[in-house]
């Protein structure tokens, strides 16, 4: 089990206030820079469009963003599980809704909340925004308003409809229950099912588990006043009444003896021990209450091993998470322009997600949770980030949808439609979260080796906060409680490890380790000693070179050229020794190595090799498969030039190694980088795009890097320190918060 993240009202207020506030913002997808760009895109151009689409309405799923836009709306009735908020308080959650849909579907979402609990005026607001959008994604609604407003939006409007905290829940259970089954080899529709808690997603659940097979009179649901029964007046309504079974069960309890499955959408604790050891054998246990389950897995598996057992939580397996459903559910309705999303899709949708979790989990994956994945009693749903979701399940739903004569335009070529879900996605988000999981199952001791500045003692702390491990700041601890308290964190001192030269016992033993270093170097004893005691990146290294901890970040507080230095005195970091650095660029779904961005000013032939050995070595830690091109001005020989032609012996390098890796060149960036231009040279050993440049030297790497990130808004993590024996990464004086984070990271899962 991973280690439960802390996350405090400042960093979440600090999440949502910068860069931008908000989660959100608009770009515009056409060019809008010249008089015939704005011609075109409003007066007089955007007239021909108009008329085309009063002419043929069909046509503004081709001329607009409507076949790909769903609104995300509420009314801040049930705002998560802190109740009736109102609209505006239920904004934030609102805008998450649709980065999600962004981040794993690339569906383009706006939030809509709504300043009222009237149920009609909802409806008729929604159903005049209508010819916005593609679809409605109905969220965090109180119930029982929540099935009136739905059941008429769904009749009145010709576009889906779909109220998340219904039939997400629903649909990520059914997934997890088909699974579960299978493994317990029962059949649904001879199971006795219990579902405590009849709200919304509980009466989601039981409907769609019924459209799956199961038997009306199996089911017993149970809310806060017990069974729900035929005959029974107690606080029903007709959407409770229609699932009141025929038992003699009155009470949870009564209803959990020989059960086979339990679902739960209630509260913390509802279920006990001896509940669970009344249930039949193999039980399956959803306890998906949120934050806590209504029993932990520990506590199930105490009475009953056999129990298959999920919840909502992150930190267990078999998560049950609703983003493993709508975004996808969404992509498949809008790519065949949808008159709705009906069980049938619901069902595929489901499908789907079991039997991606019975298939063998990638490597990647693997990597970036920090274990085997593979089916059975603890792995029974995907995971949010498997990369196959993108392509798996929006094809089966889309099917569904055609089957059911609910798609306004078919997909006449299947095998096209998922290649091009393939290529939709950012996978550097994966890539990040992977990092993530990783170091949280490495729970590494990091060291923060410039705790006079405040960017440098908030990474330390979202490091710890994020569950991540130990989090060691180098400075006084006077000063960083005192710039703690001025953020408004007075508690927050505890949660790190401040060190100094005072705290630790062994200095005199660094000072004789760097003495015994640099003795012949022109340093005596005195000069290590003032070193190992004041200069604090020395202090660091030297705490990480005595096993003290697992790895180091610094580099905010001083140039790289300097703090490198520094480091040299303590471990072997230069060029002649291997080192490299390495700098990765995420934009545009894209994550390219560049190199070297630190160490070698100017490489030669066998530097360049070395280069492009250590950069594969990092490629693979991240999970990706390397293409090297070594880069320059000139292709293949032409234009003929000595800065150019090292490039090319390069090549000749790394083919006396006889590596295990793709790699060409000489080629400009344009032939690395773009498949269509590559084609021309149809010789190139690249199988396609590179993922890693090495190029010419420390300056053009620098420059490349730095253009990136400020003309194109790139997100850049490093350079990388690789071809040392210890996890030293340096940041830049520039560096957010995030930036820092993020080489911690890459210390953490020993990147490089």
């Amino acid at each position: 089990m991973t280690r439960k993240t802390r996350i405090t009202d400042e960093d979440a207020l600090a999440y949502h206030l910068a860069p931008t506030p908000g989660k959100l913002e608009v770009r515009a997808s056409t060019a809008m820079t010249t008089q015939r760009d704005l011609s075109l895109a409003y007066s007089p151009g955007v007239a021909v469009p108009c008329e085309a689409i009063a002419r043929d309405p069909a046509l503004a799923y081709d001329y607009t963003t409507k076949g790909n836009m769903v609104a995300v709306i509420s009314n801040g009735t049930a705002v998560l599980g802190l109740g009736n908020l109102g609209a505006l308080a239920s904004k934030p959650v609102m805008e998450g809704k649709a980065v999600l849909f962004k981040r794993f579907a690339d569906v383009n979402s706006i939030d809509l909340e709504l300043d009222t609990e009237d149920p009609e005026a909802f409806i008729n607001a929604v159903k005049l925004m209508g010819p916005s959008f593609g679809g409605i994604n109905l969220e965090d609604i109180k119930a029982p308003e929540c099935f009136i407003i739905e059941q008429r939006l769904k009749e009145e409007m010709d576009i889906p409809v779909f109220h998340d905290d219904q039939h997400g829940t629903a649909v990520i259970c059914a997934a997890g229950l088909m699974n579960a089954l299978r493994i317990s080899g029962k059949k649904i529709e001879d199971c006795k099912i219990v579902l405590n808690g009849a709200g919304a997603a509980g009466i989601a659940c039981i409907e769609l588990i019924k459209a799956m097979g199961a038997r009306h009179d199996n089911c017993i649901a149970c809310d806060t006043k017990g069974v729900i029964y035929q005959g029974r007046t107690e606080g029903m309504n007709q959407w409770k009444s229609a699932h009141a079974a025929h038992t003699d069960d009155r009470t949870l309890e009564d209803a959990m003896h020989g059960a086979d499955v339990f679902l739960g959408v209630s509260v913390k604790g509802a279920v006990t021990a001896k509940m669970i050891a009344s249930m039949a054998r193999n039980p399956v246990i959803f306890a998906m209450a949120n934050p806590d389950p209504e029993i932990t897995p520990e506590e199930a598996h105490a009475v009953r091993e056999d129990a298959i057992v999920a919840t909502g939580r992150s930190d267990y397996p078999n998560q049950v998470n609703n983003v493993l459903g709508f975004p996808y559910l969404f992509r498949g309705a809008l790519d065949i322009h949808a008159r709705a999303i009906n069980d049938e899709m619901k069902i595929a949708c489901a499908e789907a997600l079991a039997d991606l979790a019975r298939q063998d989990v990638p490597d990647e994956v693997a990597m970036a949770y920090g274990r085997k994945l593979q089916f059975g009693r603890d792995y029974i749903i995907p995971t949010p980030f498997d990369p196959r979701l993108i392509h798996v399940v929006p094809p089966a739903v889309a099917k569904a949808g055609m089957d059911t004569g609910v798609a306004r335009r078919p997909i006449i070529d299947m095998d096209s439609y998922e290649l091009a879900l393939k290529s939709r996605l950012d996978p550097t988000a994966s890539v990040l979260d992977g990092l993530f999981n990783r170091a949280r199952r490495a729970q590494a001791r990091m060291i923060f080796a410039e705790g006079d500045d405040e960017r440098v003692v908030r990474a330390a702390l979202t490091y710890r906060r994020s569950g991540l491990g130990q989090a060691l700041v180098v400075g006084r601890r006077d000063e960083i409680a005192a710039m703690l308290e001025a953020s408004g964190q007075p508690d927050a001192i505890d949660e790190i490890e401040v060190v100094n030269a005072g705290t630790v016992d062994n200095l005199q033993q660094m000072a004789d380790y760097l003495y015994a270093r640099l003795q012949r170097k022109g340093l005596d004893q005195r000069d290590c000693y003032r070193l190992a005691s004041r200069d604090r990146h020395v202090f660091a290294a030297l705490m990480l070179a005595h096993d003290m901890a697992d790895g180091m970040v610094t580099g905010a507080t001083r140039k790289s050229a300097q703090v490198l230095s520094q480091i040299g005195l303590v471990f072997d970091a230069t060029a002649a020794d291997g080192a490299v650095g390495i700098s990765a660029i995420l934009h545009n779904g894209r994550l390219i190595l560049i190199a070297d961005t630190l160490v070698h000013e100017w490489p030669e032939r066998e530097d360049l090799a070395n280069i492009a050995e250590q950069a594969a070595k990092v490629a693979r830690s991240l999970g990706l498969e390397p293409r090297v091109a070594f880069c320059s001005f000139s292709n293949f020989g032409y234009p003929v030039s000595e800065r150019a032609e090292k490039m090319h012996h390069a090549v000749e390098a790394l083919d006396a190694r006889n590596v295990d890796f793709e790699y060409d060149g000489e080629m400009t960036v344009d032939v690395a980088l773009n498949a269509d231009v590559m084609r021309q040279y149809p010789f190139c050993r690249l199988s396609g795009p590179a993922n890693i440049i090495v190029v010419p030297a420390r300056h053009s790497a620098s420059i490349s890097v730095k253009m990136m990130q400020e003309l194109a808004g790139a997100t850049v993590i490093g350079p990388i320190l690789s071809g040392i024996d210890r996890q030293v990464k340096l940041t830049s004086t520039t560096a957010t918060v995030r930036d820092i984070l993020h080489m911690a990271l890459m210390a953490a899962c020993r990147v490089g």
